[in-house]
């Protein structure tokens, strides 16, 4: 019975410290750097700024986790918006404010690297179609921000 516990507890550590990089899926856009996690979150934060935005919430699962003794790699959620968005999205649908603040998602690679990863905004508003052409403006404008937000943060030295 101890040998089957021990074995347990390896595969759950092995599975929480050691989960595969980021790759592309359907309405992601992921952008791999050279910068370690710390510098590409500051690197996003800047960016941000940079294109007219703001960094309404961050989450991130490390520090806690490194608290209790685990050790995982760096991940940290960064949710963006600003109040002129979310008077124009509510213009149009209530229901898809809930999807505000739209979020940038950083992970660090196995290599020590890290990922820079966000849905489109496009993708994110897509399912709110009562709000017509004037959301999918919107949700463009957005999407236009969150690429230069990201091209700036990924290229930024």
């Amino acid at each position: 019975m101890l040998r089957i516990a021990c074995l347990v507890v390896a595969l759950l550590t092995a599975t929480v410290t050691h989960a595969d990089d980021l790759s592309a899926r359907d309405g992601w856009m992921v952008v791999p750097t050279g910068k370690s996690h710390d510098q590409l979150v500051s690197d996003v934060k800047a960016a941000v700024k940079e294109n007219g935005l703001i960094v309404v919430t961050q989450a991130g699962p490390t520090k806690a986790a490194a608290a209790r003794g685990i050790t995982i790699p760096g991940n940290r959620v960064i949710g963006v918006f600003n109040n002129d968005f979310a008077v124009r999205v509510l213009a149009t649908s209530t229901a898809a404010m809930i999807e505000a603040p739209v979020r940038f998602y950083v992970t660090e690679n196995a290599d020590g690297t890290a990922t820079l990863s966000y849905k489109t905004p496009s993708f994110v508003f897509a399912p709110y179609t009562e709000g017509g052409t004037e959301l999918l403006a919107i949700a463009q404008e957005l999407d236009s921000r969150f690429d230069a937000i990201a091209k700036a943060a990924a290229s930024s030295q």
